[in-house]
């Protein structure tokens, strides 16, 4: 089962830009490796992830097969004003993950 963990401050000013940190538990298996009987082992990753701060996108990352387990993203953006940032995961197999954080802009 999969978690997520997000870190944003909880207050900023305005303008300033914030640093947001976000880690999803996930075991990412590429598809590529072979059970002990030599079966393959089926895809299963996270392949989207989406940052929107009220409603708008502000941080996009297509993930591939190469990616590690349990993805980790910093990114940044600007404090514009009160709200809340969305953050979703989609991949394989009908995953999906959605965690989100208010953040006040004085």
């Amino acid at each position: 089962m999969a978690n997520a963990l997000v870190n944003v401050p909880p207050r900023a000013r305005r303008g300033e830009i914030i640093e947001i940190k976000t880690l999803m538990s996930h075991p990412m298996e590429t598809g590529y490796r072979r059970s002990q009987l030599g079966t393959p082992i089926p895809r299963d990753i996270v392949r989207l992830f989406v940052c929107t701060y009220n409603g708008t996108e502000v941080f996009r990352a297509e993930l591939h097969p190469a990616i590690t387990a349990n993805p980790f993203f910093v990114f940044s953006t600007v404090a514009t004003e009160s709200g809340t940032l969305t953050f979703q995961w989609t991949g394989d197999n009908g995953f999906s993950a959605t965690e989100s954080a208010a953040i006040t802009v004085d």
